[in-house]
């Protein structure tokens, strides 16, 4: 019987994610721990980290390639931009604020972040890449100060 449920449980992570997961919160929510699809929540609960280092990665990414931009095409600055570099921010802050241990992980990635800023940035701008410095002129707080904006060289 217990091979059978867990052959219906994997089953149900495979066609019904959702439903997945609303059978696994009910069964653990009543302690009905010899039918949880142990597995697959371990998958998942891993899986979620990796997402969160992902999801910050990205939020970097764009808030310094948007930086770039402001510095070194003045000339086209726009609200867009800036709200683009804000809306990154606060998603940064927020995943800082509901995860401290993120920070680290932050500092670890920053120049790898830089690195492919920077390469968008030349893309994006039609610059070439030794327009923008090799090493970030920004440091990681003034990348997250909601006040914060670079000045044209």
């Amino acid at each position: 019987m217990a091979t059978e449920i867990q052959t219906n449980q994997k089953s149900l992570y495979e066609i019904d994610f959702v439903n997945w997961v609303e059978t696994t919160v009910e069964q653990l929510q009543n302690q009905d721990y010899a039918n949880v699809d142990w597995t697959n929540l371990i998958e998942e609960i891993a899986d979620m980290s990796k997402r969160e280092r992902k999801s910050l990665k990205n939020n970097l990414i764009v808030v310094l390639l948007h930086l770039l931009k402001w510095q070194y095409q003045p000339e086209f600055r726009s609200g867009s931009w800036r709200g683009s570099i804000r809306e990154h921010r606060r998603r940064i802050n927020d995943d800082l604020h509901d995860s401290p241990s993120l920070k680290p992980y932050l500092l670890e990635i920053f120049a790898e972040c830089y690195k492919n800023a920077r390469e968008q940035a030349a893309d994006e701008t039609g610059l070439p890449l030794t327009t923008f410095p090799e090493d970030c002129p920004y440091t990681p707080e003034q990348s997250l100060d909601s006040d914060f904006l670079p000045t044209t060289d």
